[in-house]
């Protein structure tokens, strides 16, 4: 028998209303009601949208999709590509943009569990959200650590920053500029720097690390990036974004600085928009129908309580996409 409303709200100690209400986040709770809901609701397994089901006798079917930011080409082709396969499945998605903002996010995750989601797939790199574990939904991860058993699925992120700085290496670079989102998050996309920089140590070449909170505006972006070309001089540039690359090749080009001759740039991600419309880029390329047909893949195995047969990570190959900030 499954559980229900009432079974949560007598092993809480607390009222069928105040379950109710801290399941949609409506009105003032204290935290330590929130904690013992939460905490029954795992003991019992229970999900919002069990109760509902069976009163309505049918299924919604929908997949919550929590991304931090689609505002990035490559995390955008991956929902829309997450969104496809789960509709092709007979599966409905809510897309959550938390803008790496931890509040957003587990405002989000309550509005999925009120929604009543099957599983949710989370791209998003905020740590010590209980949500998460307390939900006993299925969940999968993508290029983000969970602490308990969660599926994560990347592509070879350390592989990409070794062929980077390989690559420019061969190109004849020999003082290298490394540009990356926060470190302060352990996700597995921090092991395109540590690729790079491994082998950059290796073959004793000298690497500047510049680093960019989430939320900094291109107008920072673009004017500590002038600051590092002019007072650093490298002649080879990793980003791992394609986005924070095109920055970086216009403020280098601004400075009179010629692309590959003086300077040569590498990306990383690959989407389908960088490549069409910006041929300029040469770029790690990331797999993103694979990942895509993968999260959606391990989400229906969680769904189908087969998580005996999966892994905790699932690394994708990547390739060199080379264009004109590359020399030949």
């Amino acid at each position: 028998m499954q559980p229900k409303l009432a079974d949560v709200a007598k092993l809480a100690g607390v009222s069928v209303t105040t379950v109710s209400r801290v399941i949609n986040d409506r009105g003032y709770l204290s935290a330590n009601t929130k904690e013992k809901v939460f905490a029954a609701m795992q003991q019992l397994n229970y999900q919002p949208s069990l109760a509902a089901r069976v009163l309505q006798g049918k299924q919604f079917k929908l997949v919550g999709l929590i991304f931090a930011s689609l505002e990035n080409p490559f995390i955008a082709q991956l929902v829309v590509e997450i969104e496809n396969r789960l509709f092709m499945h007979g599966y409905k998605a809510i897309i959550c943009n938390s803008m790496d903002n931890p509040e957003k996010e587990q405002q989000y995750l309550k509005m999925l569990l009120a929604n009543q989601v099957d599983g949710i797939i989370t791209g998003s790199h905020n740590e010590g959200i209980e949500e998460y574990k307390m939900s006993g939904l299925p969940i999968v991860s993508s290029d983000r650590y969970f602490q308990n058993k969660i599926p994560t699925v990347s592509s070879d992120n350390q592989a990409g920053g070794e062929l980077a700085v390989r690559t420019m290496i061969e190109k004849g670079s020999k003082k290298f500029m490394l540009v990356s989102g926060s470190l302060e998050k352990k996700a597995p996309n921090n092991a395109r720097i540590t690729g790079f920089e491994k082998i950059a140590a290796d073959r004793k070449f000298p690497v500047e690390v510049v680093e960019f909170p989430f939320n900094s505006t291109p107008t920072i972006r673009r004017a500590t990036l002038r600051e590092k070309l002019l007072g650093y001089h490298p002649d080879g540039i990793f980003c791992t974004d394609d986005q924070t690359a095109l920055l970086c090749m216009q403020e280098a080009r601004k400075l009179g600085m010629q692309i590959p001759k003086d300077v040569q740039v590498i990306g990383y991600d690959g989407s389908d928009y960088v490549q069409e419309y910006h041929p300029e880029l040469s770029t790690i390329v990331q797999p993103v129908s694979d990942i895509a047909e993968l999260l959606v893949r391990l989400l229906f195995n969680r769904l189908q309580q087969n998580d005996d047969q999966l892994l905790d990570k699932y690394v994708l190959p990547i390739k060199l996409l080379q264009r004109e900030s590359l020399r030949k």
